[in-house]
């Protein structure tokens, strides 16, 4: 099924891009006559038994053309990269042959009638910080601060961190530090007033 979005969004993609949607939509309608078009994120998707099979997007020189379960149906697809399982699409020559991208399809079509859900990407953890001396120092003083602050997940105990190393002056650092004791006292994390 096709979507006046989809013919819409090609229309006003780059000329050179026009070409490439178009090859990818009809193959993608060629390997899965049963997906549906929409628009995710703003740019076309095709849907397969109620979850995302494919996508593409067009940029001002380049598209990419993605498969939502990357490398379960593109094993040598780099997952760090940020130009699909395909790289940077300038021409419709930079297509895989249709033979291999139809396979890929019936590989992602299987996914979605198996159920399977999508890939995660693993989460990078951000390198301990240590804590300055000085702000350690503050929170012993106060016994209360410093036991929720012992208590506080990674993150909570990183955005203080990052706020007292990110000041310029050492007054200002020590304004900040005065304010974390005191927040911290009270159980509030550095964003407190956001939450």
């Amino acid at each position: 099924m096709t979507d006046k979005r989809v013919d819409a969004y090609i229309a006003r993609s780059a000329e050179f891009a026009r070409p490439i949607l178009t090859r990818i939509r009809e193959i993608v309608h060629e390997g899965c006559p049963q997906c549906e078009e929409t628009l995710k994120w703003n740019a076309p998707t095709f849907m397969y038994k109620g979850a995302i099979l494919c996508g593409m997007v067009s940029f001002k020189q380049h598209c990419i053309f993605h498969f939502w379960k990357d490398t379960l149906v593109v094993p040598s697809a780099d997952k760090e990269g940020a130009g699909g399982q395909f790289g940077k699409l300038t021409k419709v020559s930079d297509l895989p042959p249709k033979k291999e991208l139809l396979g890929y399809i019936k590989k992602a079509m299987a996914l979605n009638e198996a159920g399977t859900k999508e890939t995660k990407r693993p989460v990078k953890a951000k390198p301990a910080l240590a804590t300055p001396k000085e702000f350690t120092a503050a929170l012993k003083k106060t016994k209360t601060a410093f036991a929720v602050f012992e208590d506080f997940p990674p993150s909570a105990k990183r955005e203080y961190v990052e706020w007292i190393i990110e000041a310029k002056t050492d007054e200002t650092r020590a304004k900040r530090i005065a304010q974390a004791v005191e927040w911290i006292a009270d159980g509030k994390r550095r964003n407190w007033k956001y939450e």
